[in-house]
């Protein structure tokens, strides 16, 4: 399996911050935010990686994570998004280098708590098809929001004004080789883009598409709210706390929902 991190995009909703770097690079508690979803994928045991960025901040990238040496990599692939397409079309960009493998996609301000490894295992016995992850979150609405019917998804609604559950379509997704033929066949949608929900969507209508629930805790980083949010809960969490002086410590915990 593959991996492959996408961290393109201007960041808008991180403005001013945004406005001389990219959203990826900016800092989580003690580390740059690309930093967790490389170490989540090497954690996996995935060691062929590319990141797929864009802008005017491309090159800090490569200055940063250099050939990957610093996570047990022996080469570290990139690839470069002209303007803003989509997630699906950023994902096109790794055609040729995903090959006939199959792939484990995190956007790039995607911070997990635990492991992703078990949830690959069980990926690996579908044999095919494609996983996503959700997780309960109070403002499903901001996400693509599943439809559920028992252990099924029935469809995915991309930022709905009601939304269907209360769960989010968490940015960790599993597929087949199968995914850039259906990016192949989609149409822009009225953003102008390529979206991973019509993506996931066509595989639910193949039958194909299985989900798990994430344990621990789940977040995003795309707004000022989520960015906090997400250097609270690294902050807090069991692999930081201990390593942290009591007189920088957080004075409150956060909670466990994102």
């Amino acid at each position: 399996m593959k991996g492959i991190i996408l961290a393109g995009g201007l960041g808008s909703r991180l403005h001013p911050l945004t406005k001389v770097t990219n959203k990826h690079l900016l800092p989580v508690y003690h580390k740059p935010m690309i930093y967790y979803p490389l170490e989540t994928l090497v954690d996996a045991g995935i060691t062929d990686i590319m990141v797929v960025t864009g802008g005017s901040s491309a090159g800090d990238f490569l200055r940063l994570l250099g050939n990957g040496k610093e996570f047990g990599l022996r080469h570290l692939h990139y690839a470069y998004q002209e303007g803003e397409g989509g997630i699906a079309e950023a994902l096109s960009l790794a055609t040729f280098f995903a090959e006939s493998d199959s792939l484990c996609v995190i956007l790039g301000d995607n911070i997990l708590e635990d492991s992703i490894r078990p949830y690959l295992e069980n990926f690996k016995k579908q044999q095919g098809g494609a996983k996503i992850f959700l997780k309960k979150v109070p403002d499903p609405q901001r996400f693509g929001v599943p439809e559920l019917d028992g252990d099924k998804v029935t469809k995915i609604y991309e930022k709905p004004k009601i939304a269907p559950s209360e769960y989010a379509v968490t940015g960790v997704y599993m597929y087949d080789h199968r995914v850039f033929e259906i990016i192949n066949t989609l149409e822009r949608s009225d953003r102008g883009e390529l979206e991973i929900t019509d993506v996931n969507n066509r595989y639910i209508e193949w039958g194909d598409m299985t989900y798990d629930i994430l344990e621990g805790w789940w977040t995003d980083a795309g707004t000022i709210e989520s960015l906090l949010l997400a250097n609270n809960l690294v902050a807090n969490s069991k692999d930081n706390r201990s390593a942290v002086p009591p007189e920088s410590s957080p004075s409150s915990e956060v909670s466990d929902q994102a």
